[in-house]
């Protein structure tokens, strides 16, 4: 097994691509053999020719690519799998918590499904991990799209004319995408507060320079692979509580709490933005999984009666695809790579190893993963 397939994406917004030529050129060298669909690479600005410049041969089709391989590679889920043949290992983010019906699809078919969102958060599946790779850059789009939209400036200014106020910037959530969110605004100048539920975090968040929000909701931590824990209904309310005088002095708010594979939890309710300043600008990158922000929507931009704004930041890591697909590609990569059986010059699925526990869903016609063999 070491015939690739890298498929153009066909979901609405999405520019970047799965692999990029740098490592099309390492995956060739080492013995895999790559197959890139026209135009896969357009919307992150790559042609066709640096694909074949790369090693890799050009499938004006998708039909054509998912004739001759073994692996299909592609950031999101197909829109169908009737062409793809059976046996075939398909590699892309799956959102499978939200998708079980088609899990069962790809089993009935005898696709072998590999969800990287599954990934474990392991040291030696750390720089497999597209979680973590474009919450980073989402992260850090978020503030520069905060930016953009506030009436007034990040850093504080002194002038001829008056001292200019630095910008107030509260992150709610301090995983990947809220640290880097917070090291973003602190460079651009802001004042920036933070909070997590989860305690450990406050020392991350002084070392960025920023100040560590402490509300006293109980008993908190987080999971085994290093998520917050659920919050009961009771500690929800006391984080709102807590964060109404934080927001309500704030001039941006980005909110980055997600429970992963649950609903988002609800943060920001309408009294609490209803008493945030005029032209506040409010970012919530859970909107596509339930939205921290009451009111928030994944397609526009919602401005209240008071003045303040608020958008959904749905993978805002689209708005940098070339880093974004140049990041994607290297967890695509590394993958590959730790399966290459480099002696049989093939890739070996060893369903026994600890990241193919973690991710791989459906095997040899039935859905293996612990998590939703029932379902």
């Amino acid at each position: 097994m070491k015939r690739v397939f890298l498929c153009k994406e066909t979901a609405s917004g999405e520019t970047r691509v799965a692999l990029v030529p740098q490592h099309i050129k390492r995956l060739c060298e080492m013995g895999y053999e790559l197959t890139v669909q026209s135009k896969a690479g357009e919307s992150a600005g790559i042609a066709d020719d640096e694909y074949e410049a790369a090693g890799a041969k050009i499938a004006a089709a998708l039909t054509d690519g998912y004739k001759d391989c073994d692996i299909v590679v592609r950031i999101n889920k197909p829109d169908s799998i009737e062409k793809i043949a059976e046996n075939t290992l398909h590699i892309s983010s799956f959102d499978v918590f939200n998708e079980t019906a088609a899990i069962k699809e790809y089993a009935a078919a005898g696709i072998n499904l590999v969800s990287l969102e599954m990934m474990p958060r392991s040291t030696i599946a750390q720089k497999m991990d597209i979680q973590s790779s474009q919450a980073s850059l989402a992260g850090y789009y978020a503030v520069i799209l905060a930016a953009s939209k506030l009436p007034k400036l990040f850093p504080m200014m002194m002038t001829p004319s008056g001292t200019i106020s630095p910008a107030r910037v509260f992150i709610i959530g301090v995983g990947v995408a809220g640290l880097q969110a917070i090291a973003t605004a602190k460079r651009m100048g802001a004042r920036v507060e933070a909070f997590d539920t989860r305690p450990v975090v406050e020392e991350e968040v002084k070392s960025l320079g920023a100040k560590f929000v402490k509300i006293d909701i109980g008993e908190t931590g987080q999971t085994e692979q290093g998520y917050a824990k659920e919050l009961t209904p009771e500690q929800v309310e006391l984080q709102r509580k807590g964060q109404a005088k934080v927001c309500a002095q704030s001039d941006v708010v980005i909110t980055t709490a997600k429970v992963f594979g649950r609903k988002a939890p609800l943060l920001l309710t309408k009294d609490m933005t209803a008493q945030m300043k005029p032209g506040s600008i409010i970012i919530d990158m859970a909107v596509k999984t339930g939205g921290n922000v009451e009111g928030s929507d994944p397609e526009k931009e919602i401005l209240l009666d008071n003045g303040v704004r608020i958008i959904g930041g749905d993978s805002l890591e689209r708005n940098v695809p070339k880093d974004a697909s140049n990041m994607f590609s290297g967890n695509i990569f590394a993958f590959l790579e730790h399966f290459w059986d480099s002696e049989n010059k093939t890739f070996k699925l060893d369903a026994g190893d600890d990241i193919l526990k973690g991710c791989l869903i459906t095997l040899g016609g039935k859905i293996i993963h612990p998590s939703f063999a029932d379902k």
